[in-house]
């Protein structure tokens, strides 16, 4: 075959070969190394400032919905309605999750994070219409956009999470990125505490509270629009990032398949089905055994508890308090294995006794509230100690953004794929207990092959990190060989 020449989507020279990038055999065009920028230019550019933009998207569109699911399936009275409408969305979201890469290789990043980020106040003004009127087609109509629009942001956020930041702040990073998404929950669990805390009944959540959530997610598409395009981005280790565009949709088929079928995706599968299936349970727990008031306090405090356990995942495989990083890393599965085993098996004593009660939580009666409400609380900060280290895992499979969104698109779309059925499962109805016992057999099935997985992941990392110090003294050895032709 004959030879391109290699460009960026500027046309500028330095990255891998347009039509079919990502293939070993393609030609590289070295060039010399793009100066440093400074000052607001540099901070606009740098890694971290596109974590907050990729964070503050997160907080304004799937932070609040995840504030208002706090609340108990949505904050309706009956959890039956927005079970069947959660598990229409994820659905849709698990279609755009998988084609997520092809419109980022259309229309970039930047656009595809705006675009994704349209359908969540949609799905917000259908509970409110649902709220007002008792009307359900707006529920259904909101849950079919968010769920197209959600799949794309899925997809792209963690590409951008995963495949921007240095190597050695990726744990962290992705704690930012969860720390947005959990203060749109905190800000979102304050407004309803505000709205409904005198309300100590089982119901629906005032109307109010849907009016400041839909304001809130309409800034995501504005914050979106700020995001930079990888090829722009400065990494500070010098480094740069390749996600070339152009690429065709058989090879980006191929390139797909080939990671579905990687060693990595195989073994980490389980986890991230276990990591979508229980996410129906704890909201319909919520709404079928505790007040409005208590439900509020409930999405405002597991937003606070999930940022406090997912830096501490974040912090425990990057801080070099072991100094391998395998170390690290199987230290922190094993204390997350241990948190979330002995969670599901306290979930299901306190469903099979809930089952016979069938009581209604107050905090005005802090001693049978505080069993209940301690194992949802629970369950919220391992379930975010299982996200940040599904994510740190797949952040170290690949250098390349290309591959990360792949990579978070297969993540997703799974992820997703579980959760629709599980919300499906669970809008039968289906009775609690059964859901409970069901996320705990999910969980210890998953375990045996996500430590095989942390090895794995550990061994890409260093295989990652000895190419990533080649190519960096390669270039400063050209760098220095190119001063000294000139002196």
């Amino acid at each position: 075959m004959s030879e391109k020449r290699a460009h960026t989507p500027d046309n500028k020279p330095g990255s891998v070969a347009s039509g079919e990038p990502g293939l070993e055999h393609l030609p590289v065009v070295e060039s010399a190394p793009a100066p440093r920028l400074t000052g607001w230019k540099g901070f606009y550019r740098s890694t971290l400032f596109q974590i907050i933009i990729v964070g503050l998207c997160a907080f304004s569109a799937p932070g609040i919905w995840s504030a208002m699911n706090g609340l108990g399936v949505g904050g309706s009275q009956t959890p039956n309605l927005v079970n069947a409408a959660n598990a229409i969305l994820y659905a849709f979201m698990t279609v755009t999750c998988f084609a997520g890469p092809w419109l980022t290789n259309i229309i970039g990043f930047r656009w595809t994070l705006a675009l994704g980020s349209v359908g969540y106040p949609l799905y917000a003004a259908g509970l409110y219409h649902n709220n007002r009127t008792g009307a359900q087609w707006f529920v259904y109509f909101g849950s079919v956009m968010c769920g197209i629009s959600a799949g794309f942001f899925w997809s792209v956020e963690g590409a951008i999470a995963t495949g921007y930041p240095e190597a050695h702040k990726r744990g962290r990073y992705i704690a930012t990125w969860f720390s947005f998404r959990n203060f749109g929950n905190i800000i979102g669990g304050s407004i309803s505490l505000a709205l409904n805390h005198k309300t100590n009944r089982r119901g629906k959540v005032g109307y109010k509270t849907y009016q400041a959530f839909i304001a809130i997610q309409c800034l995501g598409v504005i914050f979106g629009a700020f995001l930079s395009n990888p090829e722009k981005v400065q990494r500070d280790d010098g480094t740069k990032i390749e996600a070339p565009r152009g690429i065709k949709w058989r090879t980006e088929l191929r390139e797909m398949w080939k990671l579905l079928k990687s060693r990595h995706i195989i073994l980490l599968t389980p986890l991230f089905w276990y990591f979508g299936w229980i996410q129906a349970y704890p909201g319909t727990y919520l709404a079928t055994y505790f007040t409005v008031r208590s439900r509020a306090l409930a999405s405002f405090l597991s937003a606070v508890v999930c940022t406090l356990s997912t830096w501490l995942a974040g912090s425990l495989v990057d801080l070099p308090w072991a100094k391998k990083r395998q170390t690290r890393a199987i230290t922190t599965f094993i204390f997350i294995a241990l948190v979330n085993s002995g969670t599901w098996i306290w979930a299901v004593y306190i469903q099979n006794e809930y089952r016979h009660t069938k009581p209604t939580l107050d905090w005005g009666n802090l001693s049978a509230f505080g069993r209940g409400f301690g194992v949802y609380m629970f369950e919220r900060i391992t379930f975010a100690l299982v996200e940040n280290y599904v994510y740190w895992c797949i952040s170290n499979l690949s250098d390349s953004p290309g591959d990360a969104i792949r990579y978070s698109s297969l993540l997703r779309g799974i992820e997703t794929a579980g959760v629709a059925v599980g919300f499906g499962v669970q809008a039968v109805p289906t009775a609690l207990i059964a859901t409970a016992s069901i996320n705990c057999g999910l969980w210890f099935l998953s375990l045996p092959f996500s430590f095989y997985a942390t090895v794995q992941v550990v061994r890409k990392f260093n295989e990652l990190e000895r190419e990533r110090q080649a190519k960096v003294a390669g270039t400063d050895a050209a760098s220095a060989d190119d001063r000294d032709s000139r002196a």
